[in-house]
């Protein structure tokens, strides 16, 4: 709907009111149990008559068979011969009501059975009103111009009446409004409601007030204040609790004219509701001229709606099947993807142990390499001196000490001691740890230990071999001077004291 902030902040106000309305006729419900419990307790008949009238109000615009009823009773307290003027009164009660239910010949019958002499000014009031709101009912339900004018103007009679009795007070002020409007003289009329605004007494009054400041726009032309105004009379209306009401249809037709079509809808289900409910037939007529066209078009944007419903509905579906086809594709997808991840993952780990090995394996080489070049040279260097040792001793004809020197093997002993531990000394250089990694394998009484002075001892220097790729038995024999049988015995001793597995005990040996 497009109106301007404020009359959609009303529209959003009386929504939250509609929404309680079932709270506030429960409150009338309340009041009027209230007081037929005070009528089964009254005493004498004036009282009974008393709350009868008050249940006769309170029934007029929220149940008006009810009403009816309470009118009868009214008139069973009391003697028409003693009390003419209360005789009289029901029968305007009577004529208010039947208005109220639409019938408006028996409604102006019974008014014409009145006889006002016995009426005070009060009573008056009520009588002249009464009949100017019959004949405006009248006016408002006639199709006919001719017929339709003719009630206005009985009403305009009535209605001046009323005021000619009335004092000065906002609702003589109220009733002149009307005569302005009757005028058109919405200007005029306006600055008088302005003033009377300030003036509120009751809901009714309020209520009231405000439908006739709605006219009074209505005949400027400016529509959001029309509706502004209708907003604020349904709300008091529907807070009053009553049911019989004609500002809620009459702002449900603006609101659809203006767009709203929901809203529109829901405000004249709620009015056809309590028309049916009050049995006012005119708010019935009322309602009922503009809801088939509100209807009509409610159910052909719901079935729009149904329609785009299941186009989405479809198109949903589809689209989710097309995401569980993708989401399938996407697992099988990220699994294979996960599987080569995995694989690559395995191939860089194994790739990069190799690399490992073989930067291990080079800077074993490298050094293993350098020292056997300066081991050369050294041996070089003393084999010569050996030959020239023996040289001298052969040029002196020392022959015995000659014979001494070449029988003796503790030349080769003292190298061969040297070489061992050249090799232990770069073994320990290259794997600092060994010692203590190896024993980790080992269990605790099975743990080898170099005695003070030694570097590695024979256990320790076999495994040192195996650790640098040297698994060959005849090889670490030979490289240790040992039989196969020694070394072999060797391996076997310390593979039975492994604290894991002994067949997998050489391979984490070289591990290490």
């Amino acid at each position: 709907m497009q109106a301007d902030a404020p009359t959609h902040g009303a529209l959003n106000r009386l929504d939250e009111v509609m929404a309680g309305k079932t709270f506030c006729q429960e409150r009338r419900e309340d009041s009027i149990r209230v007081l037929k419990l005070r009528l089964t307790r009254a005493e004498d008949d004036m009282e009974r008559y008393g709350l009868c009238n008050s249940l006769f109000e309170i029934y007029l615009h929220y149940q008006a068979d009810s009403a009816l009823q309470y009118i009868q009773k009214k008139l069973s307290f009391i003697k028409p011969a003693d009390h003419p003027s209360l005789k009289n009164e029901i029968l305007v009660n009577r004529a208010e009501v039947m208005g109220v239910m639409g019938m408006y010949i028996e409604a102006l019958e019974a008014l014409q059975r009145v006889d006002s002499r016995t009426f005070d000014a009060r009573q008056l009031i009520y009588f002249y009103s009464t009949y100017r709101a019959c004949y405006g009912w009248l006016a408002d339900y006639t199709v006919n111009s001719d017929e339709k004018q003719k009630y206005f103007e009985r009403a305009d009679i009535y209605r001046d009446s009323a005021i000619s009795v009335l004092p000065v007070s906002p609702e003589r002020r109220l009733m002149e409004v009307e005569v302005m409007l009757r005028k058109d003289e919405p200007g005029k009329a306006l600055k008088v409601l302005d003033s009377l605004e300030s003036y509120c007494p009751d809901d009714k009054y309020r209520a009231y007030l405000f439908f006739t400041e709605s006219l009074a726009w209505e005949q400027l032309g400016n529509r959001d204040k029309v509706i502004d105004c209708l907003v604020r009379t349904a709300a008091v209306d529907l807070k009053m609790g009553v049911r019989e009401y004609a500002a809620l249809p009459k702002l449900a037709r603006l609101i659809y004219e203006a767009g709203d079509l929901e809203r529109a809808y829901r405000y004249l289900k709620c009015s056809m509701e309590d028309a049916v409910d009050c049995n006012a037939r005119l708010r019935f007529m009322e309602v009922t001229e503009v809801y088939p066209i509100i209807d009509k078009a409610y159910v052909e944007k719901e079935g729009q709606e149904r329609r785009m419903s299941r186009i989405l509905f479809w198109c949903i579906t589809s689209l989710a099947c097309l995401l569980v086809v993708l989401a399938v594709y996407l697992y099988y997808g990220m699994k294979k993807l996960s599987t080569m991840r995995r694989h690559l993952s395995k191939a860089n780990d194994e790739l990069h142990e190799v690399n490992e090995e073989l930067v291990q394996t080079g800077k074993i080489k490298e050094v293993y390499i350098a020292r056997y070049l300066d081991r050369c040279v050294e041996y070089l260097d003393k084999m010569a001196q050996y030959r020239r040792s023996l040289e001298k001793l052969a040029m002196a004809s020392r022959l015995e000490e000659l014979f001494k020197a070449i029988r003796s093997e503790q030349f080769l002993k003292d190298e061969r001691k040297r070489f061992y531990n050249e090799f232990d000394r770069s073994f320990l250089d290259l794997f600092p740890d060994f010692i203590e990694d190896f024993n980790g394998l080992l269990v605790e009484e099975g743990r080898i230990y170099p005695k003070s002075g030694e570097i590695l001892n024979t256990e320790l220097r076999i495994f040192a071999l195996i650790r640098l790729g040297v698994t060959d038995t005849a090889r670490i024999a030979h490289f240790l001077g040992y039989s196969l049988a020694t070394v072999y015995n060797y391996r076997s001793k310390i593979r039975n004291k492994a604290a894991g597995d002994k067949d997998r005990f050489e391979q984490e040996v070289m591990n290490l």
